[in-house]
């Protein structure tokens, strides 16, 4: 800055000497004159700048000590608006960023936590009846067959539970690969209710399947929405005892809506929009000796999402629930 002063300074010189014919003397007057109101000039800008930087130093400083947790509280002098607003931008961004991670952080321990609860439990029931069995009650055929079948139930639930940790961990991480493609929904939705009467329906449960038109194809990935049907039937057998599951299709210009409605006990209305959090079970399920892995809505809401869709709730205790899914039509 001080070279180009001292150009400007000769310049203006040389006009004055060939042009306007100004003494020589006068001249060099004149450039002490110009000479030392530049480096005025170049002090204060100089001042001005260092000023500047030390001011920028400062809240960056600040900022990286988290003393600015506002980004309200980052004010920097007038001419350093433009950069004042990137500074609070940037520190929004960092905040943000932070939160992310330490919720990130929260949700891996509770996941753990969870985890090592869920699986603990029915390993240490199968341990305690086979531990049983080892001690003598093998021999006593009153016990020893009840407590086999016992132990096989847990390990059916662990197995389950194993099951639904592997869908969520795959879905969540990304890896969950969907396979989409056109499909008849009256004979998919036939033979899943056919597999259910199999294996797991009761006797004082009617289910049924109400869908006008029977030609009707819906797209998405087959194989999980299976998923998605399998989990929401067999939730309603869970608190069903007695009367009856429907498996409702509505058809609309561009989609179609399934219903998966029962008659059972009822969810409140606070646990409404918890449910579908994983690992995530009411009191009364709590309470209760229906098993369940806290899983199989929150891999439903992940499915759904996957196909652009949502899942809703609607339910009244005593009186019953629906969840209905909309998906595009044929």
């Amino acid at each position: 800055m001080v070279k180009e002063a001292f150009i400007i300074t000769l310049v203006f010189a040389s006009l004055f000497y060939f042009i306007l014919e100004i003494p020589v003397s006068k001249i060099i007057i004149l450039i002490l004159l110009i000479a030392a109101l530049n480096l005025c000039l170049l002090y204060i800008v100089g001042y001005k700048r260092k000023k500047d930087i030390a001011e920028i130093k400062r809240v960056i400083k600040a900022i990286r000590k988290d003393r600015l947790l506002n980004e309200k509280d980052i004010v920097l002098s007038k001419s350093l608006k433009d950069l004042e607003g990137n500074i609070r931008a940037m520190s929004q961004r960092t905040q943000n960023d932070i939160a992310n991670m330490t919720k990130l952080a929260q949700a891996r321990s509770d996941f753990l936590g969870y985890v090592s609860h869920e699986l603990r439990t029915p390993i240490f029931t199968i341990q305690g009846y086979l531990e049983t069995l080892l001690n003598g009650a093998i021999n006593d055929p009153k016990v020893n067959r009840s407590f086999l079948k016992k132990a096989f139930h847990h390990s059916e639930n662990l197995n389950s539970l194993l099951n639904d940790l592997i869908d969520i961990s795959m879905i969540e991480s990304g890896l969950m690969s969907l396979s989409f493609r056109y499909f008849n929904l009256y004979k998919f939705l036939n033979e899943i209710i056919y597999d259910i009467k199999q294996t797991t329906f009761k006797e004082d449960v009617t289910m049924s399947h109400i869908q006008d038109d029977l030609d009707l194809e819906v797209y998405g990935d087959k194989e999980k929405l299976k998923q998605v049907i399998v989990n929401l039937t067999s939730n309603a057998l869970k608190y069903t005892s007695k009367g009856t599951i429907d498996i409702i299709v509505t058809q609309k210009a561009k989609n179609i809506s399934v219903t998966v409605k029962d008659t059972g006990i009822g969810i409140s209305k606070e646990d409404h929009f918890r449910i579908f959090e994983r690992f995530y079970r009411t009191e009364r399920e709590r309470s209760s000796s229906v098993p369940g892995t806290g899983l199989g809505l929150a891999i439903v809401k992940h499915i759904l999402e996957a196909h652009n869709s949502s899942i809703e709730v609607k339910s009244e205790l005593g009186v019953g629930s629906e969840f209905t899914f909309k998906l595009k039509k044929g």
